[in-house]
């Protein structure tokens, strides 16, 4: 007898086909408040185009067999018939009648009787299971042609819904706006960065910058940021603190990129820069002035041991990558020939690391190791070289529930982790002297944003009040504006109360705001870029992490 492939339940399939269906249902309300959380998009859109993937390999799996299977039952089909006739003539050779009138003796024509029996039975079974199996083979049939019309819908929705994703991963920080070149120069000057890094010597801080000022009026709003400006890499606030926690260099580098391994390697010789060659270990590392020497005699000595590899080891990357030099000014490294004749207890942690680098454990490669002064408790991956370092909040409970007051960088006097932002990298503050809004200023910036949420139109909302250098002559006044938006939920003239959302992936993601027309809510990356384009003077919301106070 030919084997007979038995198809099992015909919904086990379809059951596939619907849980992908649901999970790119999951994926576009996850994108619906914040697109920007593509750590967790991009790793949601990756499983279903593999499961989707999966999917098609096992549709066309069964479809093979499928046409083995017909092949299989055209054979059947023959057999069949031979032994459907076989069973007529069989069930009628042995009638009571015949019986009777037979001449041969009872108990030679019962034993004929009953082996002619059992041989009917038989193939009365085969022939229902014939049967059974083609209804089952035309049930699947009509199935799988349904399912592969599934799928093919549901590959064309994830092209259409996610395709636009892998250009825009991580516009949480970034601005998606084609600005104008004027607003572009805007928000070049009020987003530029002072060092990013901590320096030779830490950041001073400022009282006015700090959510305990007095502005002198009252409602009075203000965005504070959280750390500033990439939040990639090692934050050297964070591994001061976790220096002075106990932790070693090594667990220190592993918690900001992730599975990696310090290995030391010759590094004897020189390394070219924008002043020249200089002999790698003993000038160009000792004269990196990236973070204060002192925190050596403050329970960081760790933090610059981790600080060391991390340099060295860019250095390198950047030295492949960059046709063999690297620049001496924060757009690569600090080489300060003032730390060189004065390292302090810089010097020794170079040397006491000398020839350790990181090297990505998935590729055995080294990468660009970035680092910058402060994150604000979460750190966002990014990847070089093939190296992916993890998204992290960077608190001692490891997770998210002891932020923002158990962060290793609160804990080391970050003057950068929750911080207003009112002056230029050239500490111009164009008349400002805190970056507090009164209530007639904070609200021409929800209308701004109320604007932009329902036109989809930057061209008019550039800052009219405190402008840096000449007012844009597009921009509108806060009339016009309130003219303009008053069919789109608006004019806002009072502020109730305000909040925010922050999402598991580091970022503000919405905007709550409560006001004599009503509640609106905004994505942060969309309240980030219109109140950075409206807010006069330099005020501005440095980090994709922020928060949005009233008193």
């Amino acid at each position: 007898m030919v084997g007979l492939l038995v198809l099992g339940k015909g919904n086990i399939f379809a059951d596939e086909i619907e849980d992908l269906g649901k999970q790119i249902a999951a994926i576009e309300a996850s994108m619906a408040p914040l697109k920007s959380e593509s750590s967790g998009l991009a790793q949601k859109i990756s499983t279903a185009k593999i499961q989707i993937s999966s999917a098609e390999k096992q549709m066309n799996i069964l479809t093979q067999k499928l046409i083995d299977k017909e092949a299989d039952l055209e054979v059947q089909k023959i057999l069949m018939n031979q032994r459907v006739r076989k069973y007529y003539i069989n069930s009628k050779k042995f009638s009571p009648l015949v019986m009777f009138f037979s001449s041969q003796g009872t108990d030679n024509i019962l034993q004929q009787y009953t082996w002619y029996q059992s041989i009917i039975s038989q193939d009365k079974n085969v022939i229902t299971g014939y049967s059974l199996e083609i209804d089952t083979l035309n049930k699947n049939k009509t199935n799988l042609e349904a399912q592969k019309i599934k799928l093919a819908a549901l590959k064309k929705s994830m092209e259409e819904r996610f395709g636009f994703l892998s250009g825009e991963i991580n516009k949480a920080e970034t601005y998606k706006a084609e600005l104008s070149q004027r607003q572009q120069n805007l928000i070049a000057e009020k987003t530029a960065m002072f060092n990013t890094s901590v320096g030779d010597v830490s950041s001073s801080e400022d009282p006015a910058s700090r959510a305990d000022y007095n502005p002198g009026f009252s409602p009075a709003f203000a965005a504070f940021s959280f750390g500033a400006p990439h939040r990639k890499g090692m934050s050297q606030y964070g591994a001061f603190g976790r220096a002075k926690a106990g932790q070693n260099y090594e667990t220190i580098l592993k918690a900001y990129y992730g599975d990696i391994r310090v290995e030391k390697i010759n590094t004897d010789g020189s390394i070219k820069t924008s002043i020249g060659s200089l002999p790698f270990e003993d000038n160009y590392l000792v004269g990196i002035a990236e973070m204060p020497a002192r925190w050596g005699d403050e329970g960081g000595y760790e933090a610059l041991k981790a600080q060391a590899i991390a340099a060295r080891t860019y250095a390198l990357n950047s030295t492949n990558s960059l046709a063999g030099t690297i620049c001496i000014t924060e757009a690569c490294q600090v080489y300060s020939k003032t730390r060189l004749a004065s390292p302090g207890r810089w010097k020794q942690a170079v040397e006491d690391t000398k020839g350790m680098v990181i090297k990505s454990n998935g590729t055995g490669n080294i990468f660009s190791t970035m680092y910058a002064s402060t994150a604000g408790g979460s750190l966002i991956s990014y990847s070089s070289n093939g190296h992916s370092t993890p998204q992290i909040w960077d608190t001692s409970c490891g997770n998210q529930g002891c932020w923002p007051n158990d962060s290793y960088e609160k804990q080391a006097g970050s003057s950068w982790y929750y911080k207003g932002w009112y002056k230029t990298r050239s500490n111009a503050s164009y008349g400002r002297s805190h970056p507090w809004l009164n209530s007639e200023e904070f609200s021409d910036v929800i209308n701004a944003v109320l604007y932009y949420s329902k036109a989809n139109d930057y061209g008019h909302l550039s800052q009219v009040q405190d402008c840096i250098g000449s007012c844009d002559g597009n921009a509108w006044s806060k009339d016009e504006l309130r003219r303009q938006v008053g069919d789109k939920g608006g004019p806002i003239s009072s502020i109730n109360s305000i909040s925010v959302d922050y999402s598991t992936g580091g970022f503000t993601k919405n905007v709550k705001v409560s006001t004599d027309k009503g509640e609106f809510t905004f994505s942060g990356e969309m309240f980030k870029t219109i109140f950075n384009l409206r807010a006069p003077g330099a005020i501005v919301i440095k980090s994709g992490l922020f928060n949005l106070v009233k008193k």
